[in-house]
């Protein structure tokens, strides 16, 4: 091998010349994140706190699925019955569940000042070739006749204005759909160092200042705690029957938005949803390793390819600190601009830009999750979920394209 000797030799300047490059895609996405994630509307503004007369609001069904949600379901449903939105409906679905969850519901319901805003919808099997949140979902939509549809999950707690501030945002800019970004409720420095690495990721795969854009076709959103749609565009696409074997159903419905040209638009919003997504960092993980394959339409050569790739991405700059000379000043340039790509989330998050000192942990804690899920899936034959098994070969049938 006459050319080891050579690449030994030269192998700072190589790993210089990698480094950069590393350098040159972060900042490829990060620069632009600087610059337009501030013009992402804020629901907070005052612009969008419109309390006007309420015979022109359109009416709106919120739509709650649940299953084993008792811990979650009460406080998740009463946040929702505060609303100050004039003309809302709540159907909350009880989807199998074998604790207190549908007694719950039905309690709620029956109370005198609740007066038939909320409904209760019992589901007790379910058929075959339909997951069981997307067949919730499309049950109680069946029936609805409201101007708008929004889909929820049942941990989500909404501040009293956040209905009427969504719907101001999407009448004033002819919304078909509207995600708004939810607000995590993190406890301890392992939640929040896994929340800065998928903030700081999210910048090579998102760009959200696209959404509003007809012809960025490739940048959608469609988020579980929030995804309101026009119920004309639900029945055009389908809704959720569409959908009946999608395990990122949330998302694929704003993929089928998007693609069909729909108006779709995303907005911040802090505090005006709050979710505590899972009780522990082993949580957040448990929840990813459920959905992480789907990511990758159970394909594996993309899933071990981006697995590859996230690796180089994540940790060559944390390495290049080491390296002298060209090398560490590449890894400087790409930690500087993840540290301001951080300072701008943190007025939304909260979480410090020092977690990105934790970075490659939280990348190792990933790669690992992204295997785990591809392995967890091949070995028990499909997805296993709140006790329901659903194959791979049916999940793989009814997978739409990666773009």
């Amino acid at each position: 091998m006459p050319w080891l000797p050579w690449i030994v030799s030269h192998r700072y300047a190589m790993f210089a010349g990698w480094s950069w490059l590393i350098a040159l895609v972060w900042l490829s996405r990060v620069l632009p994140a600087l610059r337009m994630l501030p013009r992402i509307p804020n629901l907070l503004d005052p612009a969008y706190d419109d309390a006007d007369n309420s015979t022109a609001w359109p009416s709106v069904t919120v739509i709650v699925p649940a299953k084993n949600e008792a811990a979650a379901i009460e406080h998740s449903l009463r946040s929702l019955l505060a609303s100050d939105y004039p003309h809302l409906a709540i159907i909350a679905v009880d989807d199998r569940s074998t604790d207190a969850t549908g007694a719950i519901m039905d309690q709620i319901a029956t109370e005198p000042d609740v007066q038939d805003r909320l409904h209760v919808l019992h589901v007790t099997e379910l058929p075959e070739g339909w997951l069981g949140k997307p067949r919730a979902m499309a049950l109680a939509a069946a029936d609805v006749e409201s101007d708008w549809l929004l889909f929820t999950d049942a941990d989500v707690l909404f501040a009293p204005d956040a209905i009427r501030r969504a719907m101001t945002y999407a009448m004033r800019s002819q919304a078909d759909h509207l995600v708004v970004f939810p607000t995590l409720v993190l406890r301890g420095w392992a939640e929040k160092m896994l929340i800065a690495f998928f903030q700081s990721v999210s910048a090579l795969a998102a760009r959200p200042w696209k959404i509003a854009d007809p012809k960025a076709t490739r940048d959608y959103i469609g988020v579980g705690a929030f995804n309101m749609v026009r119920r004309s565009v639900y029945d055009k696409l389908d809704g959720y029957t569409a959908l009946r074997m999608e395990v990122l159903e949330d998302m694929r419905f704003g993929f089928r938005v998007k693609r069909a040209g729909y108006a779709q638009r995303v907005a911040f919003g802090k505090n005006l949803l709050r979710i505590r997504w899972a009780e522990s960092a082993w949580g957040i993980l448990e929840n990813l390793t459920k959905n992480l394959f789907a990511v990758f339409r159970f394909r594996v050569s993309l899933l071990l390819l981006a697995c590859v790739g996230l690796a180089g991405l994540c940790l060559t700059p944390f390495l290049a600190l080491a390296v002298p000379d060209a090398a560490r000043w590449a890894g400087l340039v790409t930690l500087i601009g993840l540290l301001m790509l951080n300072l701008r989330y943190w007025k939304q998050t909260r979480i410090s830009p020092l977690y990105l000192a934790l970075f490659p942990a939280a990348t190792l804690l990933f790669l690992i999750t992204l295997v785990r899920s591809m392995l967890l899936v091949l070995w028990r034959g499909g997805v296993l979920w709140r006790g329901t098994l659903y194959p791979l070969k049916e999940l793989r049938r009814h997978a739409g394209p990666l773009w």
